[in-house]
C-alpha cells in the first residue's frame, strides 16, 4: 500500500485531531497536523511513537525535561510516562505517529481537543 503523505496532510482541517492512513499489523499509521499545545496525559499501556515530518515538535515531561524533534527525526515516548506535547511561535507541525490501534487519543483523560473516534483519510 503506498501512501501520499502531502496528500493526506492537504485532507487534514483541525490540529491535534489525528486521521488514519494505514494499518500495520496490530497498529495505526496516523498523520496530525499540531499547532499551539495538547494537555498532560500518558498511555499506561501503549508506547507513542512520533515521526516529525516538517517543523519542530517540542515535548515536555514531568521530570522538567523538554525534547525538541526536527523533521527526519523520531520521538518515542514509552507507556505510562506523562507528557505533553507542543509547538513553539505559533508554527504547524506535521506528524505521523505510529502506534498500537488500542490507544487512547489522550490517554485515559477527556477533555474538549479529545478525539475519541477515529477517521480515516
Amino acid at each position: 500500500m503506498k501512501i501520499d503523505l502531502e496528500e493526506k496532510f492537504a485532507k487534514i482541517q483541525h490540529h491535534w485531531h489525528p486521521y488514519i492512513v494505514g494499518e500495520l499489523n496490530e497498529n495505526f499509521v496516523k498523520l496530525a497536523k499540531l499547532e499551539g499545545d495538547l494537555v498532560w496525559h500518558s498511555h499506561q499501556d501503549e508506547d507513542e511513537m512520533f515521526v516529525v515530518v516538517s517543523g519542530t515538535l517540542m515535548m515536555d515531561f514531568r521530570d522538567g525535561k523538554t525534547i525538541s524533534t526536527k523533521p527526519g527525526e523520531v520521538l518515542i515516548v514509552p507507556k505510562g510516562v506523562e507528557h505533553r506535547p507542543w509547538t513553539a511561535n505559533g508554527e504547524e507541525v506535521k506528524v505521523m505517529l505510529i502506534e498500537p490501534k488500542t490507544t487512547k487519543h489522550t490517554g485515559d483523560l477527556k477533555v474538549q481537543q479529545t478525539v475519541e473516534k477515529l477517521e480515516w483519510i
